[in-house]
Order: C-alpha cells, then sequence, then structure tokens
C-alpha cells in the first residue's frame, strides 16, 4: 500500500524552504509517485542453486537498463527483474563497486523510464521523495528534504527521506519527479542519515566490471559503519569510525557517527566529545545536519543527567530547525527532570504541534501531568497516546494508575485488562494497588 506523506511532513519540509527561491512546476507527491512509478522495478538475486541470496530496488533508465546498487546484486549467479506482475530475467551489464552502481540488462521489461534531473543542482532544504519497494513488496514513497551535499560535484546526497530495507537501489526524485540519485544506505535512529548517490555517477558507469579504487571513499565509510550498527557491534564501530575520522579529520559525518558508536557503547563522555569535535567544524554553517548534531549531544547530556547542558544542546539545535518534534520532546524530558513541570509541558506541547502522533510525547506528556496532580490532563494524554499505539504498556499502566488516583475504580480496571495481555506480571501489580488484599 502506497504510504503518502502527510500533510504536517510537508509542513516542515516547506519551512526549511522559506529562503530558497520557489520551483513554479512542482509537484505534489502524489503527483511524482504517479509519474515515476512505472520506473521502479523490484530486483532479486540468486545463487547458482536458484535460491535467494537479497533483493533491492531498482530504476528504470532506459529501455531495458535498471540502475540499483551494487550491493544489491553482489555475489548472485543470476537475476530477475519484477513490475507489477511481469518477471524478467536480467544479465549485469555494467558494474562500479566504488560507486556501488551496477546497470542490468533486462530485455522486455516495460515501463516508463525516469526522467534524469541533476544532484548537481540541487540545494540544502529543497524537497526529494525516495521511491522503492522495501521488503519486496508494494511501492512505496517517503518525503524528506535535502540535509546535505558531500563532496562532488557531483554530490553525495543526504536527506531526511526516510529509507527501509529493500529500499536500497531505488531512486531519489526531486520536487519535478526527476531521478536525482539512488537510495544506497541508512542509519538506524539517524533521522537524517540516509543516502542517495548522484544520478550523474549512472553515465560514468561503463559496461563490464572496473575494480575498486585505491583508499576507501565515502561510501565504503558508511557502508561499514552501517554494516557494524546492524551487528550492534559498537567496540568495531567505535574502531572503525575513529580510523575514519583519522583519515577524514574534518568530516563531520565521521565524528557524529562516532559518538553516534560512543553513545550507544554507553560511553556518554567521549561521545560528547565526538559531537563536539563535530560541531567545531565550519561553526558558522546552520545547515539542518547541525540541529540533529546538537539533539545527539543534548541526548548525551541527559543520559549523563547533565541535565542543564542538555536543555543548552536542545536549544541550540532548535535555533537551527524549530519544527523537529524529537528536540522539542528531549527538551521536554530535561526539563521534567530538573521538575520544571511547567516549561516541560510547554515544550511536549511543540512537539504534539509539529507531530500529533507522537505516542511517546503524549506519554511523556502524561507523566509530567501526573507529577503536577492534574488528573484529568494525564487521563487524556495517555488516552491520546493509547490510540496511536495501542500496544503502549507503559501508558496502559500509567493511565491505570491516573484513574485510581482520579476515584475511576471501573476505568482502572479496564486499563488493568488491557496490560494484562501485553504485561501480565505489571497488571498483577496495578490490580493489587486497585483492589488491596
Amino acid at each position: 500500500m502506497m504510504n503518502i506523506p502527510s500533510v504536517l511532513r510537508l509542513i516542515v519540509a516547506v519551512l526549511f524552504l522559506a529562503t530558497i527561491p520557489a520551483q513554479v512546476h512542482a509537484l505534489t507527491p502524489d503527483q511524482v509517485f504517479d509519474k515515476v512509478k512505472d520506473a521502479i522495478v523490484v530486483v532479486k538475486t540468486f545463487d547458482s542453486k536458484g535460491g535467494l541470496k537479497g533483493q533491492g530496488s531498482g530504476v528504470l533508465i532506459s529501455s531495458g537498463k535498471i540502475a540499483t546498487n551494487c550491493h544489491v546484486v553482489k555475489g548472485g549467479a543470476s537475476y530477475k527483474v519484477y513490475r507489477g506482475k511481469q518477471i524478467v530475467e536480467a544479465t549485469l551489464y555494467a558494474e562500479d563497486q566504488d560507486k556501488d552502481i551496477c546497470i542490468l540488462d533486462a530485455k522486455g521489461i516495460t515501463g516508463k523510464p525516469a526522467e534524469l534531473g541533476k544532484a548537481a543542482s540541487l540545494k540544502v532544504g529543497v524537497p526529494v521523495y525516495a521511491v522503492g519497494a522495501p521488503q519486496g513488496l508494494e511501492l512505496s514513497i517517503s518525503d524528506g528534504i535535502v540535509a546535505q551535499l558531500r563532496g562532488g560535484p557531483p554530490p553525495f546526497i543526504q536527506t531526511t527521506a526516510a529509507v527501509s530495507p529493500g529500499s536500497s537501489g531505488g531512486g531519489l526524485f526531486d520536487g519535478e519527479g526527476r531521478l536525482v540519485g539512488l537510495v544506497t544506505l541508512y542509519l538506524k535512529d539517524g533521522q537524517n542519515l540516509n543516502f542517495a548517490m548522484p544520478v550523474e555517477w549512472i553515465d560514468e558507469i561503463k559496461p563490464g566490471r572496473k575494480q575498486v579504487a585505491e583508499g576507501r571513499s565515502h561510501i565504503e565509510w558508511l557502508k561499514r559503519a552501517v554494516a557494524l550498527q546492524e551487528l550492534e557491534d559498537w567496540r568495531g564501530m567505535i574502531d572503525w569510525c575513529r580510523k575514519w575520522t583519522k583519515s577524514e579529520p574534518q568530516n563531520t559525518l565521521a565524528w557524529s557517527i562516532l559518538g553516534t558508536a560512543y553513545g550507544s557503547f554507553k560511553h556518554y563522555n567521549e561521545a560528547i566529545e565526538a559531537y563536539r569535535q563535530s560541531l567545531r567544524i565550519d561553526p558558522e554553517r546552520a545547515f539542518p545536519e547541525r540541529a540533529f548534531i546538537w539533539n545527539n549531544l543534548g541526548n548525551a547530556y541527559s543520559d549523563l543527567k547533565r541535565y542543564d547542558e542538555a536543555i543548552e544542546a536542545y536549544r541550540q539545535a532548535l535555533r537551527i530547525n524549530p519544527e523537529y518534534a524529537d528536540i522539542w520532546n528531549g527538551l521536554g524530558t530535561a526539563y521534567s527532570d530538573l521538575k520544571r513541570y511547567n516549561e516541560a509541558i510547554e515544550a511536549y506541547r511543540q512537539s504534539l504541534r509539529i507531530d500529533p502522533k507522537y505516542a511517546e510525547a503524549w506519554y511523556n506528556l502524561g507523566v509530567t501531568y501526573g507529577k503536577l496532580d492534574r488528573h484529568s490532563d494525564t487521563i487524556e494524554a495517555y488516552r491520546q497516546a493509547l490510540r496511536i499505539n495501542p500496544e503502549y504498556a507503559d501508558a496502559w499502566n500509567n493511565l491505570g494508575i491516573a484513574y485510581y488516583l482520579s476515584g475511576d475504580r471501573a476505568a482502572a480496571l479496564d486499563a488493568v485488562r488491557k496490560l494484562r495481555r501485553l504485561d501480565p506480571e505489571r497488571a498483577d501489580k496495578l490490580f493489587n494497588l486497585i483492589v488491596p488484599r
């Protein structure tokens, strides 16, 4: 089922565009999807025995030619391309492992090739759309902005458009539905750490195979960092990212990902220093990526219970990007931990203004109302969280307590029943509170 981006997220993107000339011919997300959907395919890779080795997405760039990532087709003995009910055998036509772009020859595949744009013409903050087939399912579209342009020309594209497993090799399109990049990888839990290779590289891929260049490119550093994160090998990720920062000491992304690795390993002081180093590079530029780095820095300070410093970091992030719900949520939590409850409530309200379906922010708002004995507000906040996520055990537990404190025993027992399916042990404890023996 196509996941059309919400109007709210588009508003966020528009705020980034306040200082950028309007694109007169920009399409709506629905129009972009309609324009490009016939060019997106599923690519499946098989071993010598016909077993499925892996799958991803691909983009029809000309008659019978499919562009995808080399890591999608790596180690394959044969390939198939799927478009709707059509299945076509494919062969490897061109391969450039250094750029991670491969071209498949899928003679007979139908569909309208993508209109090619230029990554070099993009600007930070403009809207882009990632279209692919996650997990080999129906096509989906996600919206975002260009968060950063790295290297070049043409540049490597960093985007906030959401990327899921199976989207690799899919297309990144501009506001007019032109292909500007191939989605290549993403970092889990990094909302702006999604990457696409510039479309211009496709024209540089020649038939046959190209040897990997000496040294490591941005892609190789990123690929290894992603792989180590997926394995939750934090020590390996730290070692790798330290090598990366030594090789590219002026790379803000390398330092930021090193901070993420340290944080995942609970080495918060080292994470703070890595984030600080990232922020020391080109400090005058308030590009969107810096907001995320300040946010991560705030999270690290919060983990160390250094709440005043966390608040300042979150405030720095919000000066760059005031429309990022996670930052407001983190700020609210820091205020709450300092017992500055009214300021916490205002921060959570800002988070929910941006993203009304942010269940965690509703939950945190409920916790804060509870500390002020505002029982009716507490109950409403938890109920909002549960409308969004009915499987939220913490919210059911706290809702039951809030009903109990407000004197509504019947509603409290109903919350116990809902909680029992999710967490029987905690449900029993809640029941014993409501109905003491």
